[in-house]
């Protein structure tokens, strides 16, 4: 199983990981699951922390790799695939997740509710 990391999920994995359901630390930690960060993880994480609403590592980039997180990149049809989703949730940041999850085949890891509405597979973290 390939996962993707929502936003607060890699903030409790960097600060406090017990806040991450314990099936979660598991399949995250699990050597055969490949676990990506969307761009997009980064750029909500960017724009909140230039605002100081939100603590994160000032390498991120970097703490991602020393963890083996691999970087996934938006692409046109990630951006596209926005389009046909469902109006459940409106953040863009979780929007663009979604699509992603969709056709990368991945499996969201998130504790937000919304999220789970969507017709990917998801784990509650």
């Amino acid at each position: 199983m390939n996962l993707l990391l929502d936003t607060h999920v890699l903030l409790w994995w960097f600060d406090d990981p017990a806040l991450i359901s314990e099936k979660a630390r598991n399949a995250i930690t699990e050597g055969d699951n490949m676990v990506f960060v969307s761009a997009a993880v980064a750029w909500e994480v960017a724009i909140k922390k230039a605002l100081g609403r939100l603590d994160a590592p000032d390498d991120l980039e970097d703490t991602m790799t020393e963890e083996r997180f691999q970087p996934l990149p938006i692409t046109i049809p990630h951006a596209l695939a926005v389009a046909a989703l469902p109006a459940i949730h409106q953040d863009p940041f979780d929007r663009i997740q979604i699509a992603q999850a969709q056709l990368e085949n991945l499996t969201l890891v998130t504790r937000d509710g919304f999220i789970q509405q969507y017709a990917i597979s998801s784990m509650k973290a």
